[in-house]
């Protein structure tokens, strides 16, 4: 058996598998986000540990866990938990949605050969800015930092004893040389940091270490147990979705969205905010289009109209062309194309006549649309993915994605009903770094259920909503 723990924003998933990769069970424990000041988001890594304690203890009274070989570890990227040299945590981690640090951000990111060394911008969001600005405003905590640890390394640190991290995860910290695959010292050198304080590196299906003895025991686990280095959320999803050869690619319609395509070589496109990023596999890169909002622009919605996200997009009937209602989904600013933190959600075009319907509509196609922008900048990066396969919470929404395919002018493949998402992967890489399996025979695709083709009538309105849709962002800087 082997087991895939993913610590999310909301919650801890902890999926089990067989030799087979058939799931046997799955557990979560939630988790909540502290917002002392406008822009920030933070968690207490202690709450990481105890939110896994609680999904493994109920994944064990369900399962018999005596033949757990291997564990993955999936996990929310470009968090900083600091550590002092006693290994106790320093401070509350900031999490990837926290925009505390845009100008120390900026700042790095105008530092010569940063862009060429990472082959990415340095985004708010990202580790290294979350550093200097604890440099500029904690000092005396900064001075302390003997160790800085992703989240998902800190629940390893808890599991094995071992500080080390992989290759995905590490690529959103802008401390990673990404192309090379190692930790660069004048990246370190730009943002305040030494190679001391970096956790060792291992690909994502490696072993990373071993799970504790008394973890083991508490949970009835019989054998030893390899821990693999495991993968940032959306590699992860990857891994899950068998997204990790040329020309494969994803959508997800999560809290965040994502534009995800697989590749064989590095292809960084820093000018059009691509995340060119290691895959968790060796010798594979990835390249992303990240927007801030998707699903959490229908939840929004859904929060201001008192209704269920689901409930609004059920009854929409067939397709319709974009209407007068344009909305921008940059509730908590943009990454791709835009990097910016500052940018604020927009609904225009409102009449009379707008009711609950079109605003849903509305919201529906922002998304949509600036998951196009996601794919133009991904096919300016040299990506050309010939489908996209729908992971996430928003795929249930079959309006959606016809939407979503007509809009990318690009086929939308439905999996057929199953988890492929990132606790499904790590589990995957969990079982790689236990039995040395091949990653082609391991990494599948699953079943199609159904294949989404743009409605060829409507593609050209929608290529004009689209035109509307950008032409409001600069108006709406303003």
């Amino acid at each position: 058996m082997y087991l895939g723990i993913d610590l999310g924003t909301s919650g801890v998933k902890a999926t089990l598998i067989d030799a087979g990769q058939r799931v046997l069970g799955s557990e979560t424990a939630p988790l909540t986000v502290s917002r002392p000041h406008p822009n920030w988001s933070e968690q207490d890594p202690a709450d990481w540990i105890a939110a896994t304690e609680t999904a493994l203890s109920a994944l064990a009274r369900g399962q018999d866990l005596s033949g757990l070989r291997g564990i993955g570890l999936s996990g929310q990227m470009h968090g900083a938990v600091t550590l002092d040299a006693g290994g106790a945590v320093l401070r509350p981690a900031i999490l990837w949605n926290d925009t505390r640090a845009h100008a120390e951000a900026a700042a790095m990111d105008a530092l010569p050969d940063v862009r060429r060394l990472s082959g990415n911008i340095v985004f708010p969001g990202f580790t290294a800015p979350k550093l200097v600005w604890m440099a500029r405003h904690e000092p005396a905590l900064f001075d302390r930092v003997a160790c800085v640890l992703l989240p998902k390394d800190y629940l390893r640190l808890w599991l094995t004893g071992e500080r080390v991290s992989e290759m995905s995860d590490a690529s959103g910290t802008s401390w990673l040389d990404v192309a090379g695959r190692d930790w660069s010292e004048p990246l370190l050198a730009a943002g305040g940091m030494r190679r001391d304080q970096m956790p060792a590196l291992v690909e994502g299906s490696a072993p990373s270490g071993h799970l504790r003895r008394d973890l083991a025991e508490r949970w009835g686990i019989a054998g030893p147990v390899v821990v693999a280095g495991g993968a940032g959320d959306n590699a992860a999803t990857a891994i899950g979705a068998g997204t990790v050869a040329e020309g494969q690619g994803f959508v997800s319609l999560g809290t965040s969205g994502v534009v995800f395509a697989a590749s064989d070589r590095f292809l960084p496109a820093p000018d059009m905010a691509v995340h060119a990023f290691c895959h968790a596999l060796p010798a594979t890169w990835h390249q992303m289009g990240v927007i801030l909002s998707a699903s959490a622009a229908l939840e929004w919605l859904a929060g201001v109209l008192n209704a269920r996200a689901a409930d609004l997009t059920q009854d929409l009937g067939p397709l319709q062309t974009p209407g007068t209602a344009l909305f921008l989904p940059y509730l908590s600013g943009e990454r791709t194309p835009h990097n910016d933190a500052l940018a604020k959600g927009v609904l225009a075009g409102l009449t009379p006549t707008t009711d609950r319907a079109a605003l849903t509509r509305a919201v529906l196609e922002g998304v949509a649309f600036a998951l196009a922008d996601n794919l133009t900048a991904l096919r300016a990066a040299g990506a050309d993915p010939g489908a996209l396969l729908a992971l996430g919470g928003g795929a249930r929404s079959d309006y959606w994605l016809r939407l979503i395919a007509s809009t990318l002018n690009l086929p939308i493949l439905l999996p057929v009903g199953g988890d492929y998402g990132a606790a499904f992967g790590a589990a995957r890489l969990g079982l790689m770094a236990a039995t040395g399996a091949d990653p082609a025979e391991v990494c599948t695709m699953p079943g199609i259920a159904a294949r989404i083709e743009p409605d060829a009538a409507l593609v050209p309105a929608f290529a004009e909503g689209l035109a509307r849709f950008r032409a409001l962002y600069p108006a709406s800087r303003g």
